[in-house]
């Protein structure tokens, strides 16, 4: 994959008016235009467009305030778009109740009836919307059988686990048959030890079920390993929107560089642009910044350069390339188990972290506080960004 990949730009190409524009598996759920302006000069939702495929696991990725849960609730009915149009399968949701379209969303809390079984939560839906009861009892006990809760069929929901009420939630939500499944933060109620083997189990569940599914996430983690696509999202608006890989290893903006994982920064000029590399000085680096790709920029145009910790590498001794690289001294060492995150500060003052794998760091020798130590990484591994 080029780097030029890190150009693509978020959103969908407007969709003709009309109430029905007919079944795209590609733009399964469509979000044109749509803007949420709850007053006082600030739009919750600014100008989005999206476009979901038939299947796919879809994750909106912000922080507080993004707009992200806004978005979300506009797809189930719970918030009425200023403007602009929501479609799903080609039908206009606009003037659809909640309770009429082909949505269920999870909610964070889960919201199970405390005073219910298991099986009576997963009924809940079919009762009101009066199934007989022969195909009521066979859609329940298939929903748990999927996600492993038949056993637990009679039990209430403070008799479960966090990982076990989250299943019946998500069973609840799946044996209405919905076109859409909307997730609202479905980890965050878990365990940090419980929550990666989940993500990973309600994947299964989703993928075996067929569903497309939307779900709103702060976590990173969390939506770079259940997503096929996501979309960061901030201020209302869509930053970047890609595949896990191509947002982490092509961000196309600072914000999008610094809020998917952690990234060091070097700010510079242009000062060589080919079709096949880009040339970069920057004051915090004793040698010029190396990138293997072209940008069609213009001498002298101020850029920054992404390189991720796990990129770089340290050595004790000084890199024979005459690019990319800068000597510093170590202020902190992270030991993660596998890997250390090696805090430096350059000689130019600017601050550094390098993912180091535990044999790499075995082979350079011991290193502590205040050691020297020279850092590198290698013409594909930098990031140009330009806004």
């Amino acid at each position: 994959m080029s780097e030029l990949s890190n150009a693509r730009v978020a959103g969908a190409a407007p969709v003709a008016s009309g109430a029905r524009t007919g079944g795209d598996a590609e733009r399964f759920v469509q979000v044109v235009d749509v803007v949420k302006d709850f007053g006082g000069g600030t739009l919750a939702v600014d100008n989005v467009n999206l476009s979901v495929r038939k299947g796919e696991i879809f994750a909106l990725l912000g922080s507080s305030g993004s707009g992200k849960s806004t978005l979300l609730r506009m797809l189930a009915g719970l918030e009425t778009a200023t403007s602009g149009k929501i479609l799903i399968d080609g039908e206009d949701l606009a003037a659809m109740p909640p309770y009429r379209r082909p949505v269920n969303m999870m909610f964070q809390s889960y919201a199970l009836f405390p005073h219910m079984s298991v099986e009576g939560n997963v009924a809940f839906g079919l009762q009101q919307e009066k199934t007989p009861k022969d195909e009521m009892r066979e859609r329940v006990a298939k929903a748990l059988e999927l996600v492993q809760m038949s056993r637990y069929a009679k039990r209430k929901p403070h008799q479960l686990s966090g990982g076990q009420q989250q299943r019946v939630a998500l069973a609840r939500s799946l044996v209405k048959r919905p076109k859409v499944l909307l997730l609202d933060e479905p980890m965050s109620a878990l365990d940090k030890q419980i929550r990666q083997r989940t993500q990973i189990e309600v994947v299964n569940i989703i993928e075996s079920v067929g569903v497309t599914c939307i779900m709103v996430t702060h976590d990173q983690e969390e939506a770079m390993t259940m997503a096929h696509r996501l979309a960061v999202m901030s201020e209302g608006r869509i930053v970047q929107i890609g595949t896990p890989h191509e947002v982490y290893e092509f961000p196309n903006s600072k914000f999008s560089a610094e809020f998917i994982g952690s990234t060091n920064l070097f700010e510079g000029t242009i000062v060589e642009d080919e079709a096949d590399h880009v040339c970069i000085d920057s004051p915090a680096l004793p040698a010029k910044i190396y990138v293997s790709h072209g940008i069609s920029g213009t001498i002298g145009m101020g850029v920054t350069v992404s390189v991720r910790p796990e990129r770089v590498a340290v050595s004790r001794t000084q890199p024979a390339q005459n690019a990319n690289w800068a000597a510093g001294t170590v202020k902190n060492l992270a030991y993660m188990g596998g890997y250390t995150l090696v805090h430096l500060v350059l000689d130019s003052g600017r601050k550094v972290v390098a993912n180091v794998s535990s044999l790499a760091l075995s082979e350079l020798g011991e290193v502590d506080t205040d050691s020297r130590i020279y850092v590198s990484w290698s013409a594909g591994s930098g990031v140009v960004l330009v806004k």
